[in-house]
């Protein structure tokens, strides 16, 4: 019997950082600036992007220092298994994660199956939930089709996507930038910046937000198996993608409210059209069919995010098996392709089933255990290293350690004490 070939170094800086970059720009930014904006009722809720920017920053050191001293498929599965000792805690930290990402993983693709049928109903008007379900399903089965190849050819895939993504972004700030008004833009409520309870309550409600949106800068590392160079490529690709995401994100929020007056959306529970509020814009300044076509473009870089999101959580219960700590059959790959075929038509499947129900308090559980054992255990896992393996090589060593970690410990807990109902 001849053995599967082994997994391909094919994606080098620009395949990862598109890979970053489509899973980061799906249809997050596009449905959730009416609830950024409605978290502090009006543009000053933009403060909630820039601390979201220093927790996710600062998160990217640790995932940077991680995945270039342990690149290897599954991410975080080996990152808690080798910094908590892989014979004792590590163990018990990879089992808690790996179970809790087969839960919770297929949950947040769901969640980008169900923003493309919600995003849908601006061009197919009065949608029913059936129908909702179609679509959640048709979607769900053409990513597994696309993916259901070797990595050579989904690198390029991944581009493609990518590049949709960019063109879409570059009409939304071009035409906002030629329609700008600042007098819109900069429309303050009273009282905008008193620093009362109200305002960080609704501060922390704003960053919240923005980390959602944010998320994904750290897909690379869930494929480290496959990527060229990977010491070099892995930190490169979380800085650029994370910096270039945050510089578009603050010219989409800048190109709509400079055209769109947020009191137009606001509170976005009040305003039905706030769930196309991309595509409202885009129907002022060109009218229906423009806006139509445009919204072709959104629901391509929606369906891009989940592509990415499907190809690096399909690596983490293959990682998992391989280890021994998951069902053996996920560790197999396709005879001939290269990939891990069991564990990516599994998450397929779930994903699709996840989104035929209400998410809400469920995510919101699972969303918190993911912070808890993945992000601050990874965090753990950094300081461990150090201090266990002081002469581990590492390619990459973060920037003024222990500081991010810290910061990013921080940023997360308060994180998982919040609901992230409201960006679902």
């Amino acid at each position: 019997m001849t053995s599967p070939a082994p997994l391909v170094r094919r994606f080098g800086l620009i395949h990862a950082t598109a890979l970053n970059m489509t899973n980061m720009i799906g249809i997050g930014p596009f449905i959730t600036i009416p609830l950024l904006m409605s978290a502090l009722g009006g543009p000053q809720a933009m403060l909630g992007w820039l601390v979201a920017l220093v927790i996710v920053m600062c998160d990217g050191t640790v995932w940077s220092e991680l995945g270039a001293a342990l690149p290897g498929s599954g991410g975080s599965f080996g990152y808690l298994r080798h910094g908590y000792g892989a014979a004792k805690v590590g163990r018990l930290m990879g089992f808690l994660f790996v179970w809790q990402f087969v839960l919770s993983g297929p949950l947040e693709i769901a969640s980008g199956y169900i923003g493309f049928s919600q995003y849908l109903g601006y061009i197919w008007q009065g949608i029913t939930a059936r129908q909702t379900m179609l679509v959640v399903t048709i979607i769900g089965l053409a990513n597994l089709a696309l993916l259901y190849r070797r990595i050579t050819s989904i690198a390029t895939i991944t581009v493609a996507l990518w590049i949709g993504t960019i063109v879409t972004v570059i009409v939304v700030v071009v035409t906002g930038a030629r329609h700008f008004d600042a007098r819109i833009a900069f429309d303050f409520p009273p009282g905008a910046f008193s620093l009362s309870l109200g305002f960080l309550m609704g501060l922390g409600t704003a960053s919240r937000i923005g980390v959602y949106d944010y998320l994904g800068y750290y897909d690379v590392c869930y494929i480290g198996d496959e990527v060229q160079n990977p010491g070099r490529v892995i930190p490169r690709s979380i800085l650029i993608s994370t910096i270039a995401v945050a510089v578009i994100y603050l010219a989409i929020n800048l190109s709509i409210i400079g055209v769109v007056p947020w009191r137009d959306f606001v509170p976005a529970d009040s305003h039905p059209q706030s769930n196309f509020v991309v595509s409202i814009f885009m129907e002022r300044m060109y009218g229906p069919r423009i806006a139509t076509l445009f919204t072709a473009m959104i629901l391509w870089t929606a369906f891009g995010s989940v592509f990415a999101l499907l190809l690096g959580y399909s690596r983490v219960p293959y990682a998992a098996a391989k280890e021994g700590y998951f069902f053996k059959m996920f560790a197999r790959l396709h005879p001939s392709q290269g990939f891990p075929n069991v564990s990516l038509v599994v998450l397929g499947v779930l994903s699709i089933v996840a989104g035929f129900v209400s998410l809400g308090i469920v995510i919101d559980a699972l969303i918190t255990t993911r912070i808890l054992v993945q992000f601050i255990g990874q965090i753990g896992a950094v300081t461990l290293l150090r201090r266990r393996a002081p002469h581990m090589p590492r390619p990459y060593r973060m920037w003024l350690y222990p500081m991010p970690s810290l910061v990013a410990q921080r940023g997360r807990s308060r994180r998982s004490h919040g609901d992230c109902s409201t960006v679902q």
